[in-house]
């Protein structure tokens, strides 16, 4: 492979990627894989050529493999950008996070039966009071009873683990409706 053709093709190259350092680089890899392909013993018709088409092989291998590597810091992101879970936070916030899901399941473990039941239909299955009257053959009325015990307990167990025992019991509302269309 003549040699006649390096400079020529280093300009090309320095042109296209406007940084003379990644241009060499870019044409060592194509006199590697030029080279590479004339041992394999097919004949090449028109080396300048077949230079140029690899050398624009290998620039777009490198365009997209930096493409790829490309990405935003985590440390760069303003706060409110970070990804919400218990890996960016401190030691101490996921072990209090960890205590108080335990104390809530307790709490909700504890409730009865039926009033669990209820609380969980609505809380995690999302259904309405009419849809979990309608599940457990109860009243509406019956289902608000329901989730006000259940949710007085929560509130009474976020104080407890929150050090404020006896809060719950302070006037904070123990359900927040909205505007009528769960019911």
């Amino acid at each position: 492979m003549p040699l006649s053709y390096y400079r020529e093709l280093l300009n090309f190259c320095a042109r296209a990627l406007s940084d003379r350092d990644a241009a060499a680089d870019t044409v060592q890899e194509t006199y590697a894989r030029v080279l590479s392909a004339g041992r394999s013993g097919e004949a090449i018709a028109d080396p300048r050529a077949f230079l140029y088409r690899t050398a624009r092989n290998v620039m777009t291998d490198d365009f997209r493999r930096a493409d790829v590597r490309q990405h935003a810091s985590l440390d760069d992101l303003a706060i409110e950008d970070e990804p919400a879970g218990a890996f960016n936070r401190q030691p101490e916030e996921r072990c209090a996070s960890s205590q108080y899901a335990t104390a809530v399941v307790a709490v909700i473990d504890a409730l009865p039966p039926r009033c669990r039941e209820a609380f969980v239909m609505f809380k995690f299955d999302g259904m309405s009071y009419a849809q979990i009257a309608e599940a457990m053959g109860i009243s509406v009325r019956t289902v608000e009873m329901h989730l006000k015990l259940a949710m007085d307990a929560c509130w009474q167990c976020a104080d407890e683990v929150a050090g404020n025992p006896g809060a719950s019991g302070s006037g904070r509302p123990a359900m927040r409706r909205r505007s009528g269309a769960r019911r």
